[in-house]
């Protein structure tokens, strides 16, 4: 019998680096960046018990949670952990998994990705829970289809059940040589942040190889008051660890890695130049959202709340307007987007 599936969906973070349409104030997971849904509503979606999955809880920061409750609605026994600070992504899963019994399978989701193919996302998620429900710690492995250095990535080892392998090594994220040789070779794909866990197994790898992490989060769930479904760790009790992402945490340490394959039309929208490439394209590789008019242009993206933009014999150009701000910068130049001024007193 499948395992039922606890979606944990981590929702954190400024987005600075899609300033100036993502703030502070309503990162990039609250924006509807891909058609009318929101980054969140489509992973809240994609994950509904509609397709079989429980009631998800979510993670995420004071600053954000009415976000998440006017995006999230009057989805039946959904619940929030409301971090009393941020404090990275293994601290995170460890409050939801200590609301959780240990036979539960977490399945991890960032809340700001895209997907453009729920179903094969569903199925990935389906055979990570049964390796999960086997003891297995699964991450995603995406289909490396170009040599992404901003990307980590999972070197696949001897295969296991569920068309599932073994990870042989985790590796951060290479230079270009690296990256090509990696798509070249078919033996890496690219780690996306997904995981699914079972809850017992999660905690016990947890303990063993980040006990300060583990007894904190313990103790803060302990410590928590309920508000409706509104769940408040206690704030003192969350302290006295160093902030560490799940993967450096546990993933590279545990003996009991594992990946599942999956090509599902995925992008972090990491950048514009990310949401470019996921945005339909005219025949000129053109993208526009608002009111533009392009002339003699190739590979560029307008995104305009309001003002009518004119463009003119340029390519690999990105011109976004946002209110009373307006970016402009080449492809190559959108991942130094967060260090503008602008973007990080936003």
């Amino acid at each position: 019998m499948q395992p039922s599936i606890t979606p944990v969906i981590l929702c954190g973070g400024s987005g600075t680096r899609l300033w100036p349409r993502s703030r502070a104030t309503k990162p990039k997971p609250f924006l509807p960046l891909l058609g009318s849904a929101t980054l969140f509503e489509a992973t809240i979606a994609r994950a509904a018990p509609e397709h079989g999955f429980a009631a998800p809880i979510v993670v995420t920061g004071a600053a954000h949670v009415d976000h998440v409750e006017a995006q999230l609605g009057t989805m039946p026994e959904a619940s929030i952990i409301v971090e009393p600070v941020a404090r990275n992504t293994a601290a995170a899963i460890a409050l939801a998994a200590f609301r959780l019994p240990d036979d539960a399978i977490m399945l991890v989701c960032p809340s700001d990705h895209h997907i453009a193919d729920p179903a094969a996302f569903r199925a990935a998620a389906n055979r990570a829970a049964a390796l999960a429900a086997e003891g297995f710690l699964v991450s995603f492995g995406i289909e490396a289809k170009s040599p992404e250095t901003g990307f980590g990535y999972l070197e696949r080892g001897e295969p296991i059940a569920h068309d599932g392998f073994r990870v042989a090594r985790f590796v951060e994220k290479p230079d270009r040589a690296r990256a090509e040789a990696f798509v070249a070779g078919g033996r890496h794909a690219w780690n996306g942040g997904i995981f699914a866990f079972r809850v017992g197994t999660f905690l016990a790898e947890l303990m063993a190889h980040r006990p300060a992490i583990h007894a904190a989060a313990r103790a803060a769930v302990a410590a928590g008051q309920a508000d409706g479904r509104r769940f408040h760790p206690g704030a003192a009790e969350f302290d006295g660890f160093k902030p560490e992402s799940v993967d450096y945490a546990v993933m590279e340490n545990t003996g009991q890695a594992a990946m599942v394959p999956v090509d599902m039309g995925w992008s972090d929208i990491g950048s514009w130049d990310a949401l470019h490439a996921a945005l339909p394209h005219d025949a000129e590789g053109n993208s526009v959202q608002g009111e533009a008019e392009l002339v003699d242009c190739h590979n560029v993206l307008v995104s305009s709340d309001g003002p009518r933009v004119s463009v003119i014999g340029l390519q690999d150009v990105i011109v976004v307007v946002d209110g009373n701000e307006v970016l402009v910068t080449s492809r190559t130049g959108t991942q130094l987007v967060g260090k503008l001024k602008g973007a990080s007193q936003q």
